[in-house]
């Protein structure tokens, strides 16, 4: 674990913190994020943030406790009126982090966690230079990558297993613009190196 610079955010501002969290497919970030919600010394302090997406609900998702679903018209509107505060595109649908749910956590001193990639870090940061803290996802090498990914998909064709291999390499070059790095290599010594961070950020006691 790496800090690039030494700044106590919980002295400076009277709001919650954003902890955005990127890696590769298959470094293990999703996992690390469910396991650090599972803290209990966290519960309190932390929240989830919840995305918007267009697609469809799926059979045991709820409205505002995993997605906000939206039309793409409704879409369209909030980006419009700059309610989204990053985006993307994947499979056909939109998904996006609503301005109004993140900026009434952190009125509320709430902490959140965002998964995002390597935009979404950038434009969060963008938005709340002084609130924002980023933590990137490193797996222990490129071929353990690879067979994550292989084993996790094991229908991927080879041309995809290359190209999310490439995009991989690509966002591993980024990481040294994080306020912090983890070594996914075991999973209890990473969650733990993650909660660290929270509570260095945070002053929890």
């Amino acid at each position: 674990m790496s800090k690039q610079r030494s700044v106590n955010r919980a002295q400076q501002r009277n709001q919650g913190l954003i902890f955005v969290v990127s890696g590769p497919s298959g470094s293990g970030k999703t996992t690390l994020v469910k396991g650090l919600l599972k803290d209990r010394g966290l519960n309190s302090a932390l929240v989830k943030s919840i995305s918007l997406t267009t697609r469809p609900k799926r059979s045991g998702e709820r409205n505002k406790r995993d997605y906000f679903f939206v039309s793409p018209e409704e879409f369209k509107q909030k980006l419009k009126a700059k309610k989204i505060l990053e985006w993307t595109k994947y499979l056909g649908y939109y998904y996006a982090t609503p301005k109004d749910f993140v900026e009434k956590q952190l009125k509320k001193k709430k902490n959140l966690l965002l998964c995002l990639d390597l935009k979404g870090a950038s434009k969060i940061k963008q938005h709340y230079p002084g609130n924002a803290v980023t933590i990137f996802i490193n797996p222990p090498s490129l071929v353990a990558l690879r067979r994550r990914i292989e084993s996790r998909c094991h229908k991927t064709r080879k041309e995809e297993v290359s190209r999310r291999l490439a995009l991989a390499t690509e966002e591993l070059r980024a990481s040294c613009q994080y306020d912090y790095y983890i070594m996914n290599k075991n999973l209890y010594q990473a969650i733990k190196s993650f909660k660290n961070i929270i509570l260095k950020e945070t002053a929890i006691k």
